[in-house]
């Protein structure tokens, strides 16, 4: 895909976003420009845009130096709370993160406007159908309609799939992976 064609945002895993947390020493955060608009977050903390540079500005205020510890909270809390990791790309070179937003459904702009645009990740959804037990939980936390029930079965669209991977973390069953989109 050209450069020019990419979103500024994409979707990851949670684990992806720790390996590319990893390759970074320094950081920064910043209050969530979504959540201070709507005053209160019913899902997270407002400071969760998690920044690889103090020179790119942010959507909301309060931009800080974090420590590694910090960050890891940030990490703990996007998992307890489901939060979507959406890396953001370095505008001179889009193979490059600049920082990870961690979005939810109950404020954030890209779930919640349609013309907010965000890729895909390179991960999507493997669900062992056979396995499942129609519990619900994973349709719950997929903000892409990805997940449904219907007719008490778990049916999976997987063209809405973005790869975020929250379905994993919460099957009882171990009934979902994630495998690399073709």
């Amino acid at each position: 895909m050209n450069d020019n064609n990419l979103a500024f945002h994409y979707v990851c895993t949670r684990q992806e976003a720790e390996a590319i947390i990893d390759t970074y020493s320094r950081f920064w955060v910043a209050n969530c420009g979504c959540r201070e608009s709507k005053g209160q977050c019913d899902r997270s903390r407002v400071d969760v845009c998690l920044m690889f540079r103090d020179d790119i500005g942010s959507s909301g205020t309060g931009l800080r130096e974090l420590s590694r510890k910090d960050v890891d909270d940030i990490l703990s809390e996007a998992q307890e709370k489901h939060l979507v990791p959406r890396p953001f790309r370095n505008q001179s070179d889009k193979t490059k993160a600049d920082g990870i937003c961690f979005c939810c459904d109950d404020c954030c702009g890209y779930f919640l406007s349609p013309e907010e645009v965000c890729d895909k990740g390179s991960q999507i959804e493997k669900t062992d159908i056979e396995k499942c037990t129609a519990c619900g939980s994973c349709v719950d936390v997929c903000y892409f309609g990805a997940r449904k029930m219907d007719d008490e079965a778990l049916a999976v669209v997987q063209d809405s799939c973005y790869g975020c991977g929250l379905c994993v973390d919460v099957c009882s069953e171990g009934c979902v992976e994630m495998t690399r989109r073709a």
